[in-house]
C-alpha cells in the first residue's frame, strides 16, 4: 500500500502536469536523482554496515573530487607476498555502498586482485546528495585516472549500467578503461527506469517528456544512448552478464537484452538469488573471478 507521503506526490504532479508541466518534469528530475538520506537507513542496512566494519579497516582510503562532490574509493592489496593478478574497479548500485560487495571484493582479493572500489556521490563514505548516471559515469572516470586501467571493471544493478556506459566513453579515448567487462543484476536501459519511475510518482506524458528534456541537455545526448544492448555491440570488451530469473528490480528480460548484443556477451543465470543475495552467492564470486583471470593484465603493480 502507497504511503501517504506517495499518495500526496502523485496528486502534486497530477496536478503540475495539468497547469506547469515543466515546473512537474523539473520536480520530478529532482526527486528522480535525489539519493537516500544516510540518517534513512533500514535496520538490516546498519547490520550489513556494522558486520562489515573489520572488513573496511583493511583498506587504504582514498578521495576524488569528481564536480562538487567528495568520492571516497577504497583500496584492498591482495595478501603481501602473494603477487598481484591484476587491477579490479568494483561499483556498487542505487542505495548501496562499498560494504555491500564485500563477499566479491574478498573474492577477488584472495585471487591475488588489487580491488578499488568506489562509493558513488551521495552513497557509503561519498558526500552529496544527488546522482545521475552522467555523474556515475564521470565518477569511474575519474577512478580510471587515478588508478586504472583496469583488467575488470564490476557494476552492480545501477552501477553496471554506468559501468557500460563509461567503459564506452573510454573507448573513444586513447586510454582504456578496463578490459573486460562485469554486469550483476544491471539494467538494460535507462529510459525504462525512468518509465517505472514515472509511473511510480504519477507523473503525465507532458511532466515526463520535460524531465526526459533536462536529461537530454545535461547528458548531451538522448536518453536512448544510455541502452546497454545498443552499446554493447560496439565494444570490443569482453562481457560477463550474471543475472537471477527472480530478480524483482530488474527484470530477467534485461539481461536477454544484454547478451543478444553479440558472441563477446557470455550470460550467467544465478537462480533464486534476487537482486542483492547474488552478491554474496560462492558460485557467483567464483565465476566473476574465473572471468577477472581470463583478462590480459593492463594494470602495472605499484
Amino acid at each position: 500500500m502507497a504511503s501517504l507521503g506517495w499518495k500526496v506526490t502523485r496528486a502534486l504532479f497530477a496536478v503540475g502536469e495539468r497547469v506547469a508541466p515543466s515546473v512537474a518534469g523539473r520536480a520530478a528530475f529532482e526527486l528522480f536523482s535525489r539519493t537516500p538520506s544516510p540518517r534513512a537507513q533500514t535496520e538490516g542496512e546498519r547490520k550489513a554496515v556494522s558486520r562489515a566494519a573489520d572488513f573496511m579497516r583493511t583498506a587504504r582510503h582514498h578521495t576524488l573530487t569528481v564536480g562538487a562532490d567528495c568520492v571516497a574509493v577504497h583500496e584492498f592489496r591482495p595478501d603481501a607476498g602473494s603477487g598481484e593478478a591484476g587491477r579490479v574497479l568494483v561499483v556498487h548500485g542505487w542505495r548501496s555502498r562499498t560494504e555491500y560487495m564485500k563477499t566479491i571484493i574478498e573474492g577477488l582479493r584472495v585471487a591475488g586482485f588489487r580491488v578499488f572500489a568506489v562509493d558513488l556521490p551521495g552513497h557509503g563514505q561519498s558526500t552529496g546528495r544527488r546522482l545521475t548516471i552522467m555523474k556515475a559515469v564521470d565518477t569511474l572516470a575519474s577512478a580510471g585516472q587515478w588508478f586504472g586501467p583496469f583488467d575488470l571493471l564490476l557494476g552492480h544493478s545501477f552501477g553496471g549500467a554506468a559501468a557500460v556506459d563509461a567503459v564506452s566513453a573510454a573507448q573513444k579515448s586513447a586510454t582504456p578503461l578496463a578490459a573486460r567487462l562485469a554486469l550483476i543484476a544491471a539494467p538494460n536501459s535507462m529510459s525504462d527506469i525512468l518509465h517505472g519511475f514515472s509511473e511510480e510518482i504519477g507523473i503525465g506524458r507532458r511532466s515526463r517528456d520535460n524531465m526526459v528534456a533536462r536529461i537530454e541537455r545535461l547528458a548531451g545526448r538522448s536518453l536512448e544512448d544510455f541502452t546497454g544492448s545498443r552499446q554493447l555491440p560496439r565494444l570490443r570488451t569482453p562481457v560477463l552478464v550474471v543475472h537471477a530469473h527472480d530478480d524483482r528490480e530488474v527484470p530477467a528480460g534485461d539481461a536477454r537484452a544484454l547478451a543478444e548484443a553479440g558472441s563477446h556477451v557470455d550470460l550467467h543465470w544465478a537462480p533464486g538469488l534476487g537482486h542483492r543475495r547474488i552478491l554474496s552467492d560462492a558460485g557467483v564470486v567464483s565465476r566473476v573471478v574465473s572471468f577477472a583471470k581470463a583478462a590480459m593484465p593492463l594494470a602495472k603493480a605499484g
